[in-house]
């Protein structure tokens, strides 16, 4: 998962910038879901951004994207469901969440939900991913 996000740091022309991911289970995903969105079941992903992504840095220090949280759990049993090998799955929910971190937000109407799913295909596409097109929208 760290060669994918630096992949899509660098991509994106954020290289000096910091980006978290957590691995938690569905028990904490569930905390996490419905503290931030008021829903009582885990997701599969969920994204924390920390500043607008086209601020400038301040103090020399680094910028920091934001967080993706995934539960893997969740990513596990989705993958077996799609015949996906867990791996590609999480490369597609850590582009999802990416993608959320850049500003996009698919719960925005039908166009913000269009351009997030181009900006998905062409990282999908950088990054060789197979099961291009999967749509890892958790409730």
């Amino acid at each position: 998962m760290e060669k994918t996000a630096e992949t899509l740091l660098a991509h994106t022309g954020r290289n000096d910038y910091e980006l978290s991911i957590l691995l938690v289970d569905d028990r904490r995903m569930t905390e996490l879901n419905s503290s931030y969105r008021g829903k009582h079941t885990p997701t599969n992903v969920l994204s924390f951004p920390m500043l607008d992504p086209d601020d400038e840095e301040e103090n020399g220090m680094p910028r920091l994207l934001g967080d993706i949280v995934i539960s893997l759990d969740t990513a596990e049993r989705e993958a077996t469901e799609t015949g996906r090998s867990l791996d590609d799955y999480l490369a597609v929910l850590l582009v999802h969440g990416y993608v959320h971190l850049l500003g996009f937000d698919h719960e925005q109407g039908e166009e913000e939900e269009a351009g997030m799913r181009a900006m998905e295909k062409k990282f999908l596409d950088l990054l060789a991913v197979p099961g291009r097109g999967m749509t890892p929208l958790g409730e």
